[in-house]
């Protein structure tokens, strides 16, 4: 594959399409090859650090006039897998068709990775003076569960970034209709992953047997306990943060109305008449748990003892395991086994220091754009990095079509991206850096 030096982003991301780097298995070693190739044919060197060969991640760092501390941009080279997708092109194409980039990670977020590196190579091609240093990691594995990027460099190699306490990525900065307006959310925060497997139990038996109350029935029942009841609201101060700005930027009644959201006893029926986007907006509200795996079961004809069920729960920042599994044993009763299998924690604090900036970024690039802080209902690698006292800013920029469903494509079919919302990603991207100060 060619590694012909341009920063243009739209043939890179084309070229980043076309290596497979489903997760699992990932194997993104070939792309953080190429990656590597194209910055030193810019002029900017780089290093692989690795816990696997197969499972790379390129550090690169520009240097600055040392006026501010390092900036962090980072973003991850694999993507989801294409399993029982009906494509109308190939995922793996990069196919460029009516103005539009097809292909797995088109959004999410091979995208990011090429205006990332368009900015990079921007500002070396233009001897662009920068306030500080700027470090581009490009991370494995994010997909599932990012053992062998983000969370590896943190745990082994955390003096790569000594001295930054800011950090540019996924997921945020493209724009999203809504009663009128343009608005663009940038991450400052996000829920936290706290998977649990719960056990259910009951008595053995032949399955020949006209058994009541078993261990399937008992299962039936745990599961509508949990689809028939909601968690406790909460209001946190990030949601706050969110919700202050958001409605401050939308028109008269429907500012009023989403500001509303912060009273518990109103949140329900104003979240309602959202439809959609109060879907999205109520798992903001509060931790959530849902039913994702069961296993149990060995023959047809014996009734099994024990069935378990993973669950993929959901903290609020500033909530812990234990919350979770008291909000749920009130709703399911005590006779449920849990057993908490993976908690990563996140920032419970916001530093909205260079939000501000990267606004009016925005404001200046879209004179009709609304941005505000996002409390993201999923994870990102941001939570690694908050460990080590870095906030990050979801700012992957993109000006969309008023009908461009991004929240549908990402990780679907047919997931593309416009050539014009990667060029706008990338100057936004760009003059970020040129603007970073502190």
């Amino acid at each position: 594959m060619s590694t012909d030096f341009t920063p243009d982003p739209v043939p890179l991301l084309q070229a980043l399409i076309r290596f497979d780097t489903r997760n699992p298995p990932g194997n993104e070693a070939e792309a953080a090859a190429w990656a590597r190739r194209l910055l030193s044919e810019g002029g900017i060197q780089s290093t692989i650090l690795a816990r696997h060969p197969d499972r790379p991640n390129l550090i690169a760092r520009l240097e600055g006039r040392g006026d501010a501390p390092p900036l962090l941009l980072f973003g991850h080279l694999d993507v989801v897998g294409t399993a029982d997708q009906r494509w109308q092109q190939s995922p793996f194409g990069g196919e460029l068709l009516d103005g539009q980039i097809w292909g797995r990670g088109a959004l999410d977020m091979k995208s990011g990775i090429a205006m990332l590196l368009a900015a990079c190579l921007r500002v070396k091609t233009e001897n662009t003076p920068l306030a500080g240093d700027v470090i581009l990691a490009l991370l494995a594995d994010e997909e599932m569960g990012s053992d062998y990027g983000a969370n590896f460099l943190v745990e082994e190699h955390p003096g790569l970034f000594e001295g930054v306490r800011y950090a540019i990525s996924e997921f945020g900065g493209f724009s999203y209709p809504f009663t009128g307006q343009r608005l663009y959310p940038i991450m400052v925060c996000e829920k936290q992953i706290c998977h649990l497997r719960a056990i259910v139990r009951g008595p053995a038996g032949h399955g020949s047997l006209n058994w009541r109350g078993g261990t399937m029935a008992r299962l039936a029942s745990f599961l509508e306990a949990l689809d028939r009841n909601r968690l406790p609201i909460h209001i946190t101060p990030p949601l706050r943060l969110m919700v202050e700005d958001l409605s401050e930027a939308l028109p008269g009644p429907v500012g009023m109305a989403v500001r509303n959201i912060l009273v518990p006893r109103l949140a329900g029926p104003i979240l309602a008449s959202l439809g959609e986007s109060g879907l999205i907006l109520e798992s903001l509200l509060r931790n959530t748990v849902t039913p994702t795996m069961i296993q149990g079961g060995e023959q047809i004809n014996v009734i099994p003892s024990e069935i378990h069920i993973g669950l993929d729960g959901r903290l609020l920042p500033g909530f812990t395991p234990q919350d979770l599994l008291a909000e749920i044993r009130a709703i399911t009763g005590d006779d449920v086994e849990f057993i908490v299998e993976r908690h990563d924690p996140g920032r419970e604090d916001v530093d909205m220091e260079l939000f501000p900036m990267l606004s009016e970024i925005i404001r200046q690039a879209d004179p009709e754009s609304c941005p505000f802080p996002l409390l993201l209902p999923g994870v990102s690698d941001a939570r690694f990095f908050a460990r080590i006292g870095i906030q990050t800013y979801g700012f992957i920029p993109m000006k969309l079509p008023p009908e461009f469903e991004f929240m549908r494509l990402v990780h679907a079919a047919d997931e593309r991206i416009p050539a014009e919302a990667v060029h706008f990603g990338a100057h936004a991207i760009f003059q970020a850096l040129v603007n970073y100060r502190l």
